[in-house]
């Protein structure tokens, strides 16, 4: 329990579209020690499987807050890092959480426009097999569980849920945020334009930063050792 370590600035990861908490946990023994690592965890996946997935990103995240606030504590220090996805859910929880006595102290959003921005290319609504491409196609890969049936039937009403709330996603306020904002791109990244992920400068008053590292959209599954260094510059910026 994060509770335990209150004098310690948590990173609170918000999960990309179809992953689940355990994407973060190889996070916690690579940050050695650094912060503790705390994911998201939202219904349909792994230990919430049975429960219906969000497809409304502002409600998943005010379904979210109180549990995350529980686990990090009352006046928690917190960053917050989101992939995708996980980028607007974080955006919309730096809102939820500045109001409920958790100080976040940095943004960190990856593979993600500005909130205002919505994809051109969808994948919402499409037949199986031509979701499943599109799915392919803005992933750079095809996961083996999806050559599964039984996992792909298990698999494939979350994905299709997180994708309606990504691709239907309006923020759920005009008003940018205070706090220090970290944009992150693969620099091969077809899906986000350096452009695109530059937008995020219009969503705080506070400091804004941009950082590049070679791969395309999913770049973060081989770099993971890079960004955690990357986050741990930006916390030193804030002090």
């Amino acid at each position: 329990m994060v509770t335990e370590e209150r004098d310690r600035t948590a990173l609170l990861c918000v999960p990309f579209a179809g992953a689940g908490p355990s994407f973060f946990h190889p996070w916690r023994a690579l940050s050695a020690g650094r912060w503790p690592v705390v994911p998201v965890e939202l219904p349909g996946r792994e230990r919430l499987i049975l429960q219906t997935p969000y497809r409304n990103v502002f409600e998943a995240a005010k379904n979210s807050v109180d549990d995350i606030v529980a686990n990090l504590g009352e006046g928690a220090r917190t960053m917050l890092f989101g992939h995708s996805l996980g980028a607007v859910l974080a955006y919309e929880l730096v809102h939820l959480l500045s109001a409920r006595d958790v100080r976040v102290e940095r943004l960190l959003v990856s593979g993600s426009p500005g909130p205002w921005t919505q994809r051109e290319r969808r994948a919402t609504g499409l037949p199986e097999r031509e979701f499943l491409a599109r799915i392919e196609e803005f992933a750079g890969f095809r996961h083996e569980a999806l050559d599964h049936p039984e996992m792909r039937d298990l698999i494939l009403p979350v994905l299709r849920a997180d994708c309606e709330m990504h691709e239907n996603y309006v923020p759920s306020t005009e008003e940018p945020v205070s706090v220090p904002i970290c944009s992150i791109r693969g620099s091969s990244d077809h899906l986000v334009g350096a452009e695109e992920a530059q937008e995020w400068r219009k969503a705080t008053t506070g400091e804004f930063s941009y950082a590049e590292f070679p791969g395309d959209h999913m770049y973060l599954v081989d770099r993971v050792g890079e960004v955690l260094d990357l986050i741990e510059a930006e916390c030193a910026r804030g002090r």
